[in-house]
């Protein structure tokens, strides 16, 4: 190689380093460290064209009784459940959607069919199996939350959001916001 090609590539070859490393700190930004989710944020630019499409199905999931779990088993314990719960929910996601964690013990999911799920029940099974920790089996429970992008009048992440956000709370059969 002569020298006027080497002095050229050498630039090159530091962008293309360079910029390999922004994705990854991006990448890394949009991930929840613990769980590997999607980060709100992340999740969210995905959401906004999953919801598009017209079989498109918003899960909001909230771990029940994780306070207490977490306060009697300790933290790594929690941790656990939750990255636990996490798995789970990505798992059932597979290729047909995407999993993120809102933050705390709140998990969100948009489908693009839930036909090509193996469907709720299973879901709400496996988010009911405990957790082994141990020498422990940790109790995991969770309220799930649906709504059908089809059914709003215009179909909207938000209003998606808000409407599994009501569906959750009426599954944990709370009349109020005031969860804890």
């Amino acid at each position: 190689m002569d020298l006027p090609a080497l002095a050229a590539a050498v630039p090159l070859a530091g962008w293309a380093l360079h910029s390999s490393v922004l994705t990854h700190r991006l990448n890394s930004a949009r991930r929840d460290p613990l769980t590997g989710l999607h980060t709100r944020a992340g999740w969210t630019a995905r959401a906004e064209r999953l919801v598009r499409r017209p079989a498109a199905l918003v899960l909001l999931v909230d771990l029940d009784g994780f306070k207490l779990l977490n306060d009697h088993y300790g933290h790594p314990a929690g941790d656990a459940a939750l990255t636990a719960a996490a798995f789970r929910l990505s798992a059932w996601c597979g290729q047909h959607g995407i999993a993120g964690r809102l933050g705390g013990d709140e998990f969100v999911a948009v489908l693009t069919d839930l036909n090509r799920t193996p469907g709720l029940t299973s879901l709400t099974s496996a988010l009911h199996t405990p957790v082994p920790y141990g020498d422990l089996l940790l109790p995991l429970a969770a309220s799930i939350g649906t709504c059908a992008v089809a059914d709003l009048p215009v179909p909207t992440l938000t209003d998606a959001l808000a409407a599994a956000d009501a569906s959750m709370y009426a599954a944990k059969g709370h009349s109020s916001r005031n969860r804890h």
